[in-house]
């Protein structure tokens, strides 16, 4: 029953609170609604809010009797009221503008010791600078327009928000750029919207491929290919010993065997990647064996000793033959003149 309940509150918190937020705006604004509109906007809100109190209050009560803090039990509440996707949304939103921070100080997000960083934003930074303009033109534009005070005040202030929400979104993609960590695993990012870690045991191969895929900034094909794509672009293809879990920027999971994306320096990120293969150490001596010593040029290795024989003499190297400088003589004097 309480389920049932919690799922038409989603369904009502998608609908009442855009629905309220346009009542705002309509009074604001200075538009006349009828009373009886108005008194029934506040009983459902008011009937919403009194819902929310009958699921949510014996979830806290059961969460702390199961031995949760306050903190707990109050997240496990938001998680069972508030949609995956709008937490999500909030959560971006947030580390957004901790990365516009970040940004101005000139710094990354949490770049192990040892990780080479691959930046992915190039295809993007001419749009959102244009995009960024378009946004300052209209903030002013609407400024000067808009004769009554209040809606002005309301409008600059959500445009001045949305500005700052532009420029925080590129802060994001700046200071998480892709990480290869010094033990060969792959970290790939987008911004604060997608986070994906794979083990270098799982990375098969990678290599540079142009692509241009459709779809949006995450798209997963049938076969399992992941596309990560900037500007509708990937320039590095990864393939995986096996499946590796995602979660998409909404809440969705899903798995991929091959990862496509994009960095804005792909030979150097394939080589990053490649590095730790070509480097693995050779396989281990056996304890108390010692390794075989080096043969000399020109000499054939010693045949196998077979088991309880005495092993064979080591052959006997021959001295190097020097070549002898025959012994210079002066030369005879010429012949004399025939008479």
């Amino acid at each position: 029953m309480r389920a049932r309940v919690a799922r038409s509150l989603r369904v009502a918190m998608w609908a009442v609170l855009p629905g309220e937020l346009a009542l705002v705006v309509c009074l604001v604004a200075g538009v006349r609604i009828p009373g009886a509109v108005l008194l029934a906007a506040e009983a459902l809100v008011v009937g919403m809010l009194a819902l929310e109190a009958y699921v949510m209050r014996p979830l806290y009560a059961a969460r702390r009797r199961a031995g949760d803090t306050r903190r707990e039990a109050g997240l496990a509440v938001v998680r069972a009221a508030v949609p995956v996707a709008l937490r999500r949304l909030i959560v971006h939103e947030f580390r957004a503008l901790h990365s516009l921070g970040l940004w101005s100080a000139r710094r990354h997000h949490r770049n192990p010791e040892g990780a080479r960083p691959f930046s992915y934003t190039e295809p993007q930074t001419g749009i959102m600078w244009a995009f960024l303009f378009v946004s300052v033109v209209e903030t002013v534009v609407l400024a000067l327009v808009i004769p009554w005070p209040l809606v002005h005040a309301i409008v600059l202030v959500v445009d001045v928000y949305g500005i700052v929400i532009v420029l925080a979104l590129h802060a994001a993609a700046v200071t998480r750029p892709h990480l290869v960590e010094a033990d060969g695993s792959l970290r790939l990012r987008y911004g604060a919207l997608f986070d994906l870690r794979v083990p270098a045991d799982a990375i098969a191969s990678a290599r540079v491929e142009r692509r241009f895929p459709d779809g949006g900034l995450v798209r997963v094909d049938e076969d399992g290919t992941l596309d990560l794509a900037v500007g509708s672009q990937t320039t590095v293809t990864v393939e995986l010993t096996g499946p590796v879990e995602f979660v998409r920027p909404l809440g969705r999971r899903g798995s991929a065997r091959t990862l496509r994306f994009h960095a804005d320096d792909p030979r150097a990120a394939v080589t990053a990647l490649a590095a730790p293969r070509r480097a693995a150490p050779p396989a281990p001596t056996p304890e108390g064996v010692a390794p075989p010593a080096p043969t000399p040029e020109g000499v054939a290795p010693p045949a196998p000793t077979p088991e309880g024989a005495a092993p064979a003499p080591a052959p006997r190297l021959k001295a190097p033959s020097r070549s002898l400088t025959p012994e210079r003589t002066a030369p005879s004097s010429p012949p004399a003149p025939p008479a």
